[in-house]
């Protein structure tokens, strides 16, 4: 369906006023959403859909939007969401994002102006050799962007537009959620299933022009607190155990040239410290752990209580916690009993034009903890790219293949059906 082709200009504008709202979330604070500025640009979806006819959209306490869009066929039909997620990541302001347009995209280097010293270059994103001729959008230096994941709004938005304004493109009743606080893990934690009344889904959260993830990481957190002795420095001699010391010792002691983020990919797992508080009397340490097994990542919990047993035997008069919670699983357990629905993704992709890549995911969407609370949940291109940093950067004509791909998804769904 690739005559469905006229979204440039209205999805251009939908994301470029999106990413001018900040809705950076916070993993310190206990509300939900974390940032009540999220609201704002929850209330600006909530008044777009109904603008469009989505006479159902709300957004609820939580910051969570809801709307539907009716089936228009006689066939009984499974019902599908669409997902993406409002906040954007608390590593990088997302405070006063002035999006630039790079039309037609020649290869040249990308210096931002309000801070020329960041530079986005062909040989360090290479998914840019792919974009000539294309229009890029940048943030101007000092903030990120936010096309993770106000790409993917655009996109569902644009989609479910063009669906209120065709009725006679078949379809079976699609449901569309826009979350709060997914890049802080709590993406789904307050969603109301019950109201979005879905069988199944897929979340519009991806990078590269065609891929479809099917797989995530499984994901542990860990929360490791020493307790130390501590006493006056002038006479601590044989009496100090200093919990910061410790500390630091154990996590020296964890492998650097394996293990670690910076070292490997693919399939390799992870432990990976995040933060780091604490006095001689107490120190703390958050730790994410990742795998794409299930053995694999209580194999890495059990190496890291190991090391810390270790490093803590010199220190017989402190002591230590250590807590491992699970934070979400891999989806493709659940998506490989379920094969249409990544099947039909595919298909929608290439309907598109675009060469289809099924991929893992070094990370998790919201549809990983989608997949496990009953609502298999693949996760879709939205084009956005360098996430979470001031070199992001989303190609308009990416987005336009993902408006679509989604479009092409709910068809397909109502042809086999």
């Amino acid at each position: 369906m690739s005559t469905y082709s006229n979204f440039n200009k209205t999805l251009e504008a939908r994301f470029i006023k999106y990413a001018k709202i900040d809705t950076q979330s916070d993993p310190n604070s206990p509300t939900c959403p974390s940032t009540s500025k999220q609201k704002n640009l929850g209330r600006e979806l909530m008044q777009e859909l109904l603008e469009i006819g989505v006479s159902d959209a709300e957004m609820d306490e939580n910051g969570y939007v809801y709307g539907t869009i009716p089936s228009n066929t006689h066939k009984d039909l499974p019902v599908i969401f669409f997902c993406s997620h409002m906040d954007t990541s608390p590593d990088c302001s997302g405070e006063n994002v002035k999006p630039i347009i790079h039309d037609k995209y020649q290869g040249q280097d990308l210096v931002l102006p309000d801070d020329p010293k960041i530079v986005i270059r062909m040989a360090d994103h290479k998914d840019l050799k792919h974009q000539i001729g294309n229009d890029i959008i940048t943030a101007s230096g000092t903030t990120l962007l936010g096309a993770d994941n106000k790409a993917g709004l655009a996109e569902i938005m644009e989609a479910a537009a063009f669906f209120m304004k065709n009725p006679d493109v078949k379809h079976g009743t699609i449901k569309v959620l826009f979350t709060p606080d997914e890049e802080i893990g709590r993406g789904v934690d307050k969603a109301d299933l019950k109201k979005l009344g879905a069988d199944f889904g897929y979340t519009i959260d991806g990078e590269t022009l065609g891929s479809i993830e099917d797989e995530t990481f499984s994901a542990d957190g860990a929360t490791l607190k020493i307790y130390g002795v501590s006493t006056h420095p002038g006479f601590a001699k044989g009496k100090m155990e200093s919990a910061i010391k410790i500390l630091a010792e154990i996590l020296d002691t964890l492998p650097k040239d394996k293990l670690t983020p910076e070292t490997t990919h693919q399939k390799e797992g992870f432990i990976h410290p995040v933060s780091m508080h604490g006095q001689v009397e107490e120190a703390e340490a958050q730790f994410i752990i990742r795998d794409f097994t299930n053995e694999k990542l209580a194999a890495h919990g059990q190496f890291l209580e190991e090391t810390v047993k270790q490093v803590m035997a010199k220190y017989p008069k402190s002591s230590y916690t250590l807590e491992i919670k699970a934070q979400y699983r891999n989806m493709k357990e659940v998506l490989d009993k379920h094969p249409k629905i990544v099947q039909y993704g595919i298909e929608a992709i290439e309907r598109a034009g675009v060469v289809a890549k099924q991929q893992s995911i070094r990370g998790g969407t919201d549809g990983s903890r989608l997949s496990y609370m009953g609502l298999p949940c693949p996760n879709i291109f939205a084009g956005e790219h360098a996430f979470h940093s001031k070199q992001e950067w989303v190609s308009v004509q990416d987005m336009e293949k993902a408006v679509q791909t989604i479009i092409n998804i709910a068809c397909i769904w109502e042809e086999r059906s």
